[in-house]
């Protein structure tokens, strides 16, 4: 039986408990299979980094100390 295209599910973005009352400074996050997607709140539809859980656990230790 053929299946159709595979499609990837909507990434669940939200936003840091840290981020300010100012909306003009504020990162999102989603997690994905494998890391992390990065992106400007103000431009959601523009580009995003993708992390890797091993390069955010990294910064993540480095921010804690």
């Amino acid at each position: 039986m053929p299946i159709g295209p595979l499609t990837a599910p909507i990434p669940a973005w939200f936003k840091s408990s840290y981020s300010g009352g100012n909306t003009t400074e504020c990162l999102e996050a989603a997690s994905v299979p494998g890391g992390l997607l990065v992106r400007d709140s103000k431009s959601p539809d523009g580009p995003h980094i993708t992390v890797s859980s091993e390069a955010w656990s990294r910064f993540a230790a480095a921010l804690a100390k």
